[in-house]
């Protein structure tokens, strides 16, 4: 049986190893702040927003929700920003996406100061990643990294394959991973042959956003296989299909109406990986953990304690 990576684990690790930190800058001072400006009523935003705060609260880090209307304009939210970016208390500032379409989101996530960027995303701070200096990085990346490394997964001279090239975990995971000496190829829906360059991967991230999309024959047998895929299948005869007809998982289907599955074929993991991440209950409780990490090292960093 291949080892289950468990996020919740490394979660409560790493928030375990923040409590001091934060206790410290409380003491020299004041605790980290974070401020989120979540504008409308997207329920996945509200939902992330509401565990953000609440982990703050675990910590002893300052949270901050400021909720504009759902009909502000780009300029109106450019001067929340810049307010934010201005305020001594803050040291993190995260604007949460998706917003209205009349915004600007690129607008908005470049007003960002890149001393308070804690997602990782402005360009400062990819660069400061593709050259390897200090800086925030994506939180889901360097949750995988942390995973990658807590569970002593080797990455040094080990051949890594991500598939999917987004700016928020595709790229910048594949970057992470080239830091630890891993040779890296990138894969996307031009790849020809995807599943035997899947095959070659000694760490196979799936970051595609496709439902149980990377089946057993994409999967070198012992490979690591760390799933970021959140999807949400509403019809049952696609839960039955992907989850072979499951009681549990059909049951669990009848009492939402939903079921959440990962990219990667639950069961295709389960008869051929070393290693993998479930879904849910891997890759994700540890984006918000990453985003706790950004915001104390960041106020480490204003207080010149590090």
């Amino acid at each position: 049986m291949p080892r289950i990576l468990d996020g919740t684990r490394v979660r409560d690790e790493i928030k375990n190893e923040l409590k001091p930190r934060v206790a410290a800058l409380a003491a020299h001072g004041r605790p980290p702040g974070l401020a989120v400006a979540l504008v409308g009523h997207d329920p996945g935003s509200e939902i992330y927003v509401r565990n953000k705060i609440k982990t703050c609260q675990e910590l002893g880090i300052y949270s901050e929700t400021l909720r504009p209307p759902e009909t502000i304009t780009t300029d109106e939210l450019l001067r929340t920003v810049e307010e934010l970016n201005r305020r001594g208390d803050i040291d993190g500032i995260l604007v949460q996406l998706p917003l209205p379409k009349q915004v600007d989101a690129k607008r908005i996530l470049l007003a960002v100061s890149p001393e308070k960027d804690v997602d990782g995303f402005h360009p400062c701070n990819v660069g400061n990643l593709v050259a390897g200096l200090p800086g925030p990085r994506a939180c889901t990346p360097a949750g995988i990294i942390e995973m990658l490394k807590r569970y002593e997964i080797p990455m040094a001279g080990r051949r890594a394959v991500v598939v999917g090239r987004s700016d928020i975990v595709g790229k910048p995971v594949a970057l992470l991973l080239l830091h630890q000496h891993a040779t890296v190829t990138i894969c996307h829906s031009k790849t020809p042959d995807l599943p035997s360059v899947c095959r070659q991967a000694d760490i196979l991230v799936a970051a595609i956003g496709r439902p149980a999309m990377i089946t057993a024959d994409y999967i070198k047998p012992g490979a690591a296989v760390i799933d970021v895929g959140m999807n949400r299948l509403d019809a049952r005869a696609d839960a039955a299909r992907i989850f072979r007809n499951s009681p549990e998982k059909l049951a669990s289907f009848d009492k939402k109406g939903n079921v959440l599955v990962g990219d990667v074929d639950p069961f295709g993991a389960a008869e051929v990986a070393g290693a993998y991440t479930p879904v849910p209950g891997g890759v994700g409780p540890l984006t918000i953990a990453m985003l706790m990490a950004n915001t104390v090292a960041a106020a480490e960093r204003r207080a010149g304690l590090c």
